[in-house]
């Protein structure tokens, strides 16, 4: 028979050994839970390990302000850091440039279709003047070539390539960025990276995107493209004319659409695709001058707004002649100097 002493030191060895057990399960337990969580934490971290050094954003980069936020201060450390980076890139010393939008301006484009031949200079004016990757190939403008009597885009022809244009079965209606008075791209970004300037023009600052392409979604008219890869610009190609909020060049994983080239016409000068049209089919100004093409041909011109259905009010618009449209030969449709297919 166990006596007191015996029995008390029976239940203190099974306490001892209970409460080991107690602490070695506990161990275990959280032993687990913190490689599973640091299994989780390496899973998150997974993707990070493919970025290069140069992907990876600077402490000033990291804490940049919104543009609309920073101080005179802060845009022009932030302007030095860019032209630093783009002659590191480019090997050109850029002129950077962020002209504010002119008061009493709210600029508007008409497009007149039954002018246009289809030679597509004016999407690579576009595409030398704004910066637009070469490789793959990214275009701000689509020219379809549309059936006669029909307006529907859906059965449109992008890539047409006839020997010569235009084709007398065809008429020709350019698609860009039509910079909506009620811009749904806006609405849905949900960092403000993209918003409308009092002159009418929506911009995007390229480093706050975040590349959600939501916006893309949203647009109706087809206008924004994405860099699924590291835009490409030939050495000796690069503009060096560029704006903090237009044609600067992009990074991977942004958006970038037409801005009506404000870096020239908030100074007084056209947008590349109006200069370069051999027919005279584009036209832009301020609509709010009463005097301006643009308002005269809005107040006496058939007009014509595409996808007006879904209420958008774009500030570009097309239009037609009273009397037809053939006044040129035909000519042979412009081709980039550089390869790739149009994006």
């Amino acid at each position: 028979m166990l006596n007191s002493r015996d029995s008390n030191a029976s239940q203190d060895a099974g306490s001892d050994s209970e409460s080991r057990d107690v602490t070695r399960r506990g161990f275990l337990t959280k032993g687990v839970a913190a490689l599973a969580g640091a299994s989780a934490v390496a899973a998150a971290l997974s993707p990070l390990r493919h970025l290069n050094r140069e992907d990876i954003p600077s402490v000033e980069e990291f804490f940049q302000k919104h543009y609309k936020e920073m101080t005179p201060d802060d845009k022009q450390r932030l302007f030095a850091r860019i032209r630093e980076t783009v002659q590191q890139r480019f090997k050109v010393a850029p002129s950077l440039t962020d002209p504010p939008p002119l008061d009493g301006v709210e600029f508007v484009y008409g497009l007149n279709i039954s002018r246009c031949i289809g030679c597509r200079k004016c999407v690579y004016a576009c595409v030398e003047e704004n910066n637009q990757s070469r490789s793959p190939e990214i275009q701000y403008i689509r020219v379809l070539a549309m059936e006669k009597g029909s307006i529907d885009v859906e059965s449109s022809d992008h890539y047409y390539d006839p020997p010569l244009v235009p084709d007398p079965d065809k008429y020709y209606m350019p698609v860009q960025c039509h910079q909506c008075a009620k811009p749904p791209c806006v609405k849905v970004c949900p960092v403000e990276a993209t918003w409308q300037e009092p002159d009418g023009i929506t911009v995007i600052d390229y480093d706050w995107c975040i590349g959600c392409r939501y916006c893309e979604a949203a647009c109706p008219y087809w206008a924004r493209r994405f860099n699924f890869t590291e835009p490409e610009i030939p050495e000796g190609e690069l503009n060096p004319n560029i704006a903090y909020l237009s044609n600067r060049p992009r990074t991977k994983g942004v958006m970038e659409k037409c801005t009506y080239c404000l870096h020239r016409t908030r100074v007084g000068r056209l947008p590349a695709c109006v200069e370069v049209c051999p027919t005279g089919s584009r036209k832009f100004g301020n609509v709010l001058d009463p005097d301006s093409e643009v308002a005269y041909i809005l107040k006496h011109k058939r007009v014509y707004v595409l996808k007006e259905e879904v209420g958008t009010t774009p500030r570009f618009f097309y239009y037609f002649d009273e009397r037809g449209s053939r006044f040129h030969e035909p000519i042979a449709p412009e081709e980039p100097d550089h390869a790739g297919g149009a994006a």
